[in-house]
């Protein structure tokens, strides 16, 4: 299968080669990647050169559409910048971070599960982080869900979905449509990647708010939101970052802000989250 890959990189000097080592060492090789330097003020476009002159499947794009790098829309307004300069002669569109690190047969794993069943349609690892000198798996999202930072779509998924959404949420709209329409997605725990900056690191206060809104724009719902919430505040042990995400939510509710989703969809994802918690649920208590 031939894949290609967009890297949105800013600021990424201290990782950039590793993960751009990662891409060149593996054993399936990519026709195509493009990697976006969006605004970076440290060294990471001279290390992106440095690939670009050693390897012709390495093309290199600059964008300087804002000073401020917010996680969610900026990283995908960089994808489709890279995006623009591709061709459609590809079965498989691959977002990565610059911050990770690829086992060397990530890449032939993932298309070999592509096109071993025609009904997948994103596709990934999981995201491992070093704490005391170990890799450990990154508790961030559940082990059925394709993280952000290395994403495979199948190109007629990525086509169904409209595409990546330039909003916080990008990464849990994807995968809920991809499931709306049918399609399955697919993680292999075998493919232990090196998340190399630890999701949330550079999150300004304001995202919890912000991760409030994406739960209205998802369709969640109240009781869905006001669950997800709790959790999450579990997890931090706080009970602002529960009031925050709330806010969001009962802002964006009050403003009808645009969601992501259409009604139909949206019933879809309320359905398939309460699915979800019911397992979880029946699974904590034994049944």
């Amino acid at each position: 299968m031939k894949y290609y890959i967009i890297i949105p990189a800013h600021n990424e000097a201290d990782f950039i080669e590793m993960t751009l080592t990662s891409v060149v060492q593996q054993t399936l090789l990519p026709k195509k990647v493009v990697v976006v330097n969006d605004n970076s003020s440290d060294s990471t476009e001279t290390i992106i050169d440095q690939f670009v002159q050693e390897y012709a499947f390495i093309t290199k794009v600059n964008t300087n559409a804002n000073n401020e790098h917010l996680p969610g829309s900026k990283v995908i307004e960089a994808f489709y910048k890279g995006f623009e300069t591709l061709d459609a002669n590809f079965d498989v569109i691959v977002k990565l971070d610059a911050d990770i690190i690829l086992p060397k047969n990530y890449f032939e794993t993932i298309c070999n599960h592509f096109k071993e069943d025609a009904k997948i349609g994103v596709a990934g690892g999981l995201a491992y982080i070093e704490k005391n000198g170990e890799w450990m798996y990154e508790p961030i999202a559940d082990k059925n869900h394709v993280r952000g930072p290395f994403k495979a779509y199948r190109k007629a998924c990525f086509e169904q979905i409209g595409g990546l959404q330039k909003s916080l949420g990008w990464d849990t709209a994807d995968v809920l449509l991809a499931r709306f329409y049918g399609w399955k997605v697919h993680v292999d725990q075998s493919l232990q990647v090196k998340h190399l900056k630890p999701t949330g690191n550079a999150y300004k206060q304001k995202v919890h708010r912000d991760h409030g809104t994406v739960f209205y724009k998802l369709g969640y719902g109240f009781w869905i939101s006001l669950i997800a919430a709790l959790k999450i505040a579990l997890k931090k042990k706080s009970i602002k970052v529960f009031l925050d995400y709330m806010s969001g939510f009962f802002s964006a509710k009050k403003k009808q802000t645009t969601q992501m989703v259409t009604s139909e969809q949206g019933r879809f994802i309320r359905k398939y989250r309460r699915t979800q918690m019911s397992r979880k649920i029946k699974s904590i208590l034994g049944f």
